[in-house]
């Protein structure tokens, strides 16, 4: 009974976690990032300091993160338990039977695409109601289209827009907007588009990547090629 008993755990822990994975998803979260996310914040082995952002910033992903490291150190002490009683009778494998399933019918109910669309909209409405923009991460707040991003882009020596004012770089029909200029320790967004620009600048601009890559072809590249050697 011990060990039909850890076997059933086993496939508690294994539904909990898909059902955990399913409601990262419905957050936002790409499938693959999310089950690496759970399994890792259900071990204790801590996740990536690169994805971090993506479930530190934003509310509802971090609360769906402290259930699994709680449940996590629960199972861990509940499975040595077990093993370490494996051969005793006492074990409710019955109860834990009904609980599977219970477990399995949640996950194929939080499947459906009728239940996926509500949650989907529900999250949404309690981040509005809620959070305050500034409690929500930059993608949930900034990000309306597939291409948008915000880019941190250095300005190097031989960059052409050296010299130039980001008026005379970025065009009224370019997709792109200024954030602000980080110039050393001081950050100049007042003055942003008729400040002259300076090698060692940086530019956080916001907007569409192909008008980015456009205005900024050879920035962009060396930006991706720095990346690549970093990585």
């Amino acid at each position: 009974m011990g060990f039909v008993f850890t076997m059933l755990y086993f496939a508690i822990i294994a539904v909990v976690i898909e059902i955990n994975v399913l409601l990262f998803t419905y957050t936002g979260l790409k499938k693959e990032i999310a089950r690496f996310q759970v399994i890792s914040m259900f071990t204790a082995t801590g996740f990536t300091t690169g994805e971090s952002e993506l479930i530190l910033g934003h509310p509802i992903r971090r609360r769906l993160s402290t259930f699994l490291i709680l449940f996590g150190v629960f199972s861990l002490a509940v499975v040595i338990s077990a093993i370490s009683n494996i051969l005793s009778d006492e074990f409710r494998s019955i109860e834990l039977g009904v609980t599977i399933l219970f477990l399995i019918g949640t996950y194929v109910i939080l499947s459906t695409s009728r239940f996926k669309s509500y949650l989907q909209e529900s999250f949404e409405m309690h981040l509005h109601k809620k959070y305050n923009l500034c409690d929500l991460p930059l993608r949930d707040v900034m990000y309306f289209h597939e291409d948008d991003i915000v880019v941190e882009l250095p300005i190097h020596e031989n960059s052409k827009v050296v010299g130039k004012t980001l008026q005379e770089v970025i065009k009224a029909e370019d997709d792109l907007l200024v954030l602000f200029i980080k110039r050393g320790d001081v950050t100049l967004r007042k003055d942003s588009y008729t400040t002259e620009i300076q090698e060692g600048d940086m530019l956080f601009l916001y907007g569409n990547k192909d008008s980015l890559t456009t205005v900024f072809k050879e920035e962009m590249k060396e930006l991706k090629e720095n990346k690549e050697v970093s990585d």
